[in-house]
């Protein structure tokens, strides 16, 4: 299959802890042994650098993925496939950046709470329910999971290889691998 001439977003959405970073990694790391532009924008790194003073409030939320999406939709519309790794805990703001980027998959990373809790290397999740972080999402703080997601990956029932295959799956499918 020939690829398409344009980028795509993929953009992975999901609790902290679900899987995000690692499967948007790993996917990133089979792109480039394929030689194809790919940049991976994770939330916590786009949170240090270019949304550094942003808290977690709906609107500082809210913001944050904006601006993702707006380095999200420059990267695409120049054919790089971006790997976006953000909670992004809102509906209607991934849907605003889905209409903004147009060339766009969401990845739901779907693993229950429990899961991820017991994942938890940070001990973010301890001191959520401890109440010394406030408005943690999943705890405290909602998690609008995706209706219509294009993958779902469910990594406390799949392996995270196959979460991969899944990605790569879609992308090769939509025409956007060679």
């Amino acid at each position: 299959m020939e690829r398409k001439k344009s980028g795509i977003t993929v953009w992975f959405t999901g609790l902290s802890g679900a899987g995000k970073t690692t499967i948007s990694c790993l996917v990133e790391k089979e792109l480039r042994l394929l030689e194809h532009k790919v940049e991976l924008l994770d939330g916590d790194i786009v949170r240090q650098n270019l949304c550094k003073g942003l808290g977690f409030s709906k609107e500082d939320r809210d913001e944050n993925i904006r601006r993702i999406g707006f380095v999200a939709h420059l990267l695409t519309r120049n054919d790089v496939i971006v790997l976006v790794s953000a909670i992004s805990p809102y509906r209607e703001t991934r849907n605003e950046v889905r209409q903004r980027i147009g060339n766009f998959v969401e990845v739901y990373v779907n693993s229950p709470l429990e899961i991820c809790e017991e994942r938890d290397m940070k001990g973010l999740y301890k001191k959520a329910r401890d109440g010394e972080i406030k408005k943690f999402t999943g705890i405290d703080d909602p998690y609008e999971p995706p209706l219509n997601p294009e993958i779902e990956c469910r990594t406390d029932k799949e392996t995270i290889e196959e979460s991969v295959f899944k990605v790569l799956g879609k992308l090769a499918e939509e025409g956007y691998l060679c």
